[in-house]
């Protein structure tokens, strides 16, 4: 069983920072996917940005903004959030997907003030 965890998340003003990590337990290899989803109040979860084995792969709306990353030794994956706007304001979720399942955390609550 593989279990995530995610942290980092809170309330930022517009154009700020966050930096958001997930560990996860179990073993992980550099070919597994992992990613950064997110849910907005009324809305459908949808894709950020994904990873696997170094190739990354990002939503239009975070391009240039966010940038993604892992380190496989210690079973992270991180989304490092600049130039944030009130629109990215959602429960960010964190995913790897395993032998064709897929395990989510938990989320973090992100809020961008105007």
């Amino acid at each position: 069983q593989v279990q995530l965890v995610e942290s980092g998340g809170g309330l930022v003003q517009a154009g700020g920072s966050l930096r958001l990590s997930c560990v996860a337990s179990g073993r992980i290899f550099s070919g597994n996917a992992m990613g950064w989803y997110r849910q907005a109040p009324g809305k459908q979860r949808e894709l950020v940005a994904t990873i696997t084995e170094g190739s990354t792969n990002y939503a239009a709306f975070v391009k240039g903004r966010f940038t993604i990353s892992r380190d496989n030794a210690k079973n992270t994956v991180s989304l490092q959030m600049d130039s944030l706007k009130p629109e990215d304001t959602a429960v960010y979720y964190c995913n790897v997907r395993i032998d064709f399942i897929t395990y989510w955390g938990q989320g973090t609550q992100v809020t961008v003030s105007s």
